[in-house]
């Protein structure tokens, strides 16, 4: 036993040396501020990854604004870059132009507590939330589009059992929650149809894309 714990200690002294020479030479070439938020995102990505998502978040957010804090230029891009994409998307994915389109900065869309009319629609906003339940929503037409995106989203949608759906999701970093299907860390991707998509007298396809975002897709 005291062989073992010595090994474990030299292994654990090795780790400490070798972490503190790597440290010093990050720090002499890229310097410190941006070590420190690449590991705050990467402890956020194994936070996320440990189902301990709202920290993850937190610490994914904290290295976010530190790396990105003296490049606002980087930030700007990022922002223009997810704009573009998004003028883009919506061209590709609707098949008229009689759909409504919206750029905010900030945005908070609360729909279902009553009946409301759901249409063709694309949302773009840089960061924003979005809670959405379609067991008011009354659909005019057959298929109806709606896409959602931009750089930090919050989404919450619920999708009562009658109403086929179709999802396409993507995050650079955060999670994706469909139905039972689960994807979280970074880089995800998640195509999902419902089973009556097809057969269903109303559906509703979901486009979402976010940057940073956390999405959640209830069927009931």
């Amino acid at each position: 036993m005291g062989e073992e714990t010595k090994n474990n200690r030299n292994r654990n002294t090795a780790l400490v040396l070798i972490g503190a020479g790597l440290f010093l030479l990050l720090d002499h070439t890229i310097g410190f501020f941006p070590i420190l938020a690449i590991i705050l995102v990467l402890l956020g990505i194994h936070r996320v990854r440990s189902r301990k998502e709202r920290k993850g978040f937190v610490l994914i957010g904290v290295g976010a604004v530190i790396l990105f804090g003296d490049h606002i230029t980087i930030v700007f891009a990022i922002v223009l870059i997810s704009l573009g994409f998004f003028f883009i998307r919506s061209k590709q994915m609707h098949k008229d132009d009689t759909y409504i389109q919206k750029q905010k900065l900030m945005d908070s869309v609360r729909l279902g507590r009553e009946p409301w009319i759901m249409r063709n629609s694309s949302t773009w906003y840089i960061i924003g939330e979005t809670y959405i339940d379609l067991s008011l929503a009354i659909l005019e037409q057959k298929e109806t589009t709606l896409i959602l995106q931009g750089v930090i989203g919050d989404v919450d949608i619920k999708v009562p059992d009658d109403i086929g759906v179709s999802v396409g999701a993507s995050v650079t970093f955060g999670q994706i929650q469909v139905a039972s299907e689960r994807e979280s860390g970074v880089m995800n991707k998640l195509q999902w149809q419902s089973s009556n998509y097809e057969s269903c007298d109303h559906r509703v396809k979901l486009v979402l894309s976010y940057i940073v975002g956390d999405i959640k897709i209830k069927v009931m």
